[in-house]
């Protein structure tokens, strides 16, 4: 599973209370550097753990692999100054299968991404448009809104890491038909979190992830809609708000987009026809959570 939480000693200071010192836990944040057949193609800050569904998930948004054949193996080596000796865990080479395209040395991502950020570094909005081998729109799926609406909850129910930390994302995807929580991962960074999803689905042969829900516990990013639509999943909820490129990249791509899925309320930013909800909420235009955080 990896070093998901460490304890570290702390002062905590209450008003009125004084102050005491007593072991906290915090989230681990750790570089992980992914290669492709030895050479180096990027490098993310992510919680250990799931490396192998991280950096196949990671693959799949970049559009270079679809398909579960289409990665040979994966496997942790040893790390920058350790002479290939020494197993750090913190690198993660993968093997693609003959005829596979790998990233020549001019497209590869070779930047530090933070975990809040998995884009950070790239030069324009068209660059990280990447095209999905998966067509979204055509997806039938139809969501009951207070099935949806329970969906959050259901996360945070699941959360084991968070509630020693407070300091974890997680993404979740339920199976749209069966209303089954199919898996569930927790990471510092919201993209890790949804690569690690997107990863173990490739390796169960799942894409194109039809009829599927992914649930986020954060922000609705435009990496997140992107990193959706590329594994095929044709609903992506957030509990908190999306950003402007995000519903627009929902809206052009055909996903179904909600934001502030919060108790009994939320926000359909693209593509409302696969949320049955009531009506008369419909024709009234209420927005509710608007400018919540």
């Amino acid at each position: 599973m990896g070093r998901i939480t460490t304890l570290r000693p702390v002062m905590r200071i209450a008003l009125g209370e004084g102050a005491r010192r007593r072991a906290d836990a915090l989230a681990v944040e750790e570089p992980l550097e992914i290669r492709i057949g030895g050479a180096p193609l990027a490098v993310t800050m992510r919680t250990p753990g799931h490396d192998v569904e991280l950096a196949i998930g990671f693959l799949v948004s970049e559009g270079v692999i679809a398909d579960r054949d289409d990665v040979v193996a994966a496997i942790h080596c040893g790390g920058p100054g350790t002479g290939g000796g020494e197993n750090t865990y913190n690198v993660l080479d993968a093997t693609l299968a003959a005829g596979v395209r790998v990233p020549d040395p001019g497209e590869a991502r070779r930047f530090y991404t933070t975990s809040s950020c998995g884009v950070c570094g790239k030069a324009s909005i068209d660059a990280i448009e990447t095209i999905s081998r998966f067509d979204v729109a055509p997806d039938d799926t139809v969501v009951d809104t207070g099935w949806l609406a329970a969906l959050p909850e259901r996360l945070r129910a699941q959360q084991a890491a968070f509630d020693k930390t407070g300091g974890l994302h997680a993404a979740a995807l339920f199976d749209a038909r069966t209303g089954e929580m199919l898996v569930l991962r927790e990471d510092v960074g919201r993209h890790n979190a949804v690569d690690k999803v997107v990863g173990w689905a490739v390796q169960q042969s799942r894409l194109p992830l039809r009829a599927t829900v992914l649930q986020v516990s954060g922000r609705a990013s435009f990496e997140l809609v992107q990193k959706a639509v590329m594994a095929g999943i044709p609903v992506l909820a957030a509990v908190s708000a999306p950003s402007s490129l995000a519903a627009e990249l929902a809206e052009r791509s055909g996903l179904t987009l909600v934001g502030f899925s919060r108790g009994t309320s939320m926000n359909v930013y693209a593509h409302a026809h696969r949320v049955s909800a009531d009506p008369i909420a419909i024709a009234s235009g209420r927005r509710e959570g608007q400018g919540e955080r």
